[in-house]
């Protein structure tokens, strides 16, 4: 069993405690903006404090399994679809069936074993995903009233590049082929913690300092 240590117990605290404060932050939003992609940010930050206690009790050796790699992956499902619906109009249609699409995907493959499928579904989804939070707040202009973000907003980019790379490193890793020869089962569960520390750090400041705008 791959349990985390100490250290990554304490990361994985605070990476829960982040999250929660997040889905506190953009349930206030909903109380004066009520646009549905706040519930987009809620349902990511909900399903990342759950991940990360599902790891503390259990290990990391549930991210293998169908549940919890179907299940991870509304994270960058709903940030990039909340991206999506708060910023960019003109696409948001298309990719959310995209979005869709990718997760019932990786859902169906998944649990009924069909690892060829899954082989081009997980990084396929996860990529994009990643590339939309990555890019999506470097070129972000609200859809509703033309402003742009707050100057901070481009942390969420930088949360982006990390959970991009930590989302294709996991999908190798189920298929038991490490990215780039690199990222193999040990690094991953060595840095996981901490990169889902900084990711979230990097969330919480560019979302904060857009909701503060």
């Amino acid at each position: 069993m791959n349990h985390p240590t100490i250290l990554d117990i304490i990361l994985l605290l605070l990476t829960g405690l982040t999250a929660v404060y997040l889905v506190w932050r953009f349930w206030q939003r909903w109380g004066w903006e009520k646009q549905p992609y706040v519930w987009y940010y809620i349902m990511a930050f909900v399903v990342l404090f759950v991940s990360g206690v599902l790891l503390i009790f259990l290990g990391y050796d549930i991210l293998g399994t169908p549940f919890v790699l179907t299940v991870a992956s509304l994270i960058p499902l709903g940030l990039s679809m909340g991206i999506a619906e708060q910023y960019f109009q003109s696409w948001k249609k298309q990719f959310k069936w995209f979005a869709t699409v990718g997760f019932l995907a990786i859902a169906v493959t998944s649990f009924a074993g069909w690892e060829m499928v899954r082989k081009i579904a997980v990084p396929l989804f996860h990529g994009i995903a990643g590339l939309v939070i990555f890019l999506g707040p470097f070129f972000a202009k609200n859809s509703v009233t033309g402003a742009k973000p707050a100057n901070g907003f481009w942390w969420v980019g930088v949360g982006g590049g990390l959970i991009g790379i930590g989302g294709i490193a996991l999908a190798f890793l189920s298929m038991n082929t490490p990215l780039l020869g690199i990222f193999t089962p040990e690094l991953v569960y060595n840095i996981l913690a901490l990169l889902l520390f900084l990711m979230t750090m990097a969330f919480a400041w560019g979302f904060v300092k857009d909701i503060k705008n």
